[in-house]
């Protein structure tokens, strides 16, 4: 429960709200993630929120993205480099991508969903022979809003990228709407397709249902879930959804098991 000090070793503005900190430890290290999990970040002075891992810092350390919508995101967004935060985890549970192997993938990001699904697609892009057809479907506000562009060019030479945006400007000349859209765009076999789903939970459910209803096993969409995550060990029972604990079930759980819960949550 105490937070590791990690050091800033690089802060990278993505957008207006948005910032990429690179972490490297200090005196200790947290243990090694898998891809999904998520630190508790605390900015000192502060307090501290759940963040994502969106990868691995060749100092040891973490990449997380941070969008400011708080004060304790709004203070690391703000931490300059050099300076240092506390780290806890990682925690939760994790996309497997064992699962995956021989089957279609299909990667879905709404927003900054598609930070904690990095560290997939980057699995992806180094051992792409290990899975069928790649596809990767991203949807944002605007194409000011898209994060990783740069990536997002380089991840095209390795498979199939659509992206989306809700509100085009002037520039855009790639689809509008919503990225339930996007999966008539894509190719892959639906009884042999694991799909990795993260985004605002509207989102997430919408993909999920229409996925479901091409043919993709509910226990082949492994969603991420959000939630007000405060402990991160299952105490404090914040993050609590029905019988399951985000911070200890999830944050990563398969479609057949949540469905329901995310019906009664929208009710």
């Amino acid at each position: 429960m105490i937070p590791i000090p990690y050091r800033v070793r690089s802060r990278r503005p993505d957008r207006a709200d948005t910032v990429t900190l690179t972490l490297e430890p200090v005196t200790g290290a947290c243990p090694p993630f898998l891809p999904g999990q998520f630190t508790m970040l605390y900015a000192p002075g502060v307090g501290e929120i759940p963040i994502s891992i969106s990868g691995h810092a060749r100092s040891g350390g973490y990449v997380q993205t941070i969008r400011s919508v708080g004060a304790v995101s709004r203070a690391l967004c703000h931490t300059p480099r050099g300076s240092i935060v506390g780290v806890r985890g990682p925690f939760g549970t994790h996309f497997d991508l064992s699962q995956a192997a021989g089957l279609d993938v299909v990667v879905a990001a709404g927003g900054l969903g598609l930070a904690p699904l990095r560290p997939v697609i980057r699995e992806l892009e180094a051992h792409g022979a290990r899975y069928g057809r790649i596809s990767l479907i991203v949807g944002t506000r605007t194409p000011a809003t898209l994060i990783y562009p740069r990536e997002l060019a380089r991840w095209r030479r390795d498979f199939d990228v659509q992206v989306t945006v809700d509100h085009p400007d002037r520039t855009w000349k790639g689809p509008t709407g919503l990225i339930t859209k996007l999966v008539g765009r894509i190719v892959f076999e639906p009884r042999r397709t694991y799909a990795f789903v993260c985004g605002p939970e509207i989102m997430m459910r919408a993909t999920a249902e229409d996925l479901l209803r091409r043919g993709v096993p509910a226990e082949r969409i492994a969603l991420s879930l959000e939630r007000n995550m405060k402990c991160g060990i299952g105490r404090c029972g914040h993050c609590q959804l029905g019988p399951l604990f985000t911070c200890l079930d999830g944050p990563v759980l398969t479609y057949d098991r949540v469905s329901g819960l995310l019906e009664v949550k929208q009710l």
